[in-house]
């Protein structure tokens, strides 16, 4: 309970969730599972546009946000990627978020947390012995 109360990083706190659910209008849902909202008016904006929401699904995190979400958070585009999705291209990849820091990094050889070895080279430092 009390994660729920203090506990942004790990999904909405219980505040958010009543604010949100109290100004905002559900627009969609993307792959990951994160929610976007859209307010009801745009009362409050320093803009004059709606404001725009987004509640992840599990940890914080921005990079979690797929391209054509993020184009709509920033305005770039006025209709949701649920009512219009953007065209695909055949050389795109998925999004995935940036991994970095987290169990699932790429962790090259001869990196500290790696336990694989890197393969010496011709120009590996040899330290000079008296």
């Amino acid at each position: 309970m009390l994660s729920r109360l203090f506990g942004w990083w790990d999904g909405p706190t219980i505040g958010t969730l009543f604010t949100v659910g109290r100004k905002g209008v559900l627009v969609g849902t993307d792959s990951f599972g994160n929610r976007y909202f859209e307010a009801r008016t745009n009362k409050g904006s320093y803009d004059g546009r709606k404001r725009r929401y987004v509640l992840y699904n599990g940890y914080a995190d921005a990079s979690k946000i797929p391209p054509d979400w993020h184009g709509w958070m920033h305005y770039l585009y006025d209709i949701p990627p649920s009512q219009t999705p953007l065209p695909k291209q055949v050389w795109e990849k998925d999004h995935l978020p940036n991994l970095t820091g987290t169990p699932f990094a790429a962790l090259p050889p001869g990196s500290m947390a790696s336990e694989a070895k890197r393969n010496k080279t011709t120009a590996d430092y040899e330290p000079w012995v008296p």
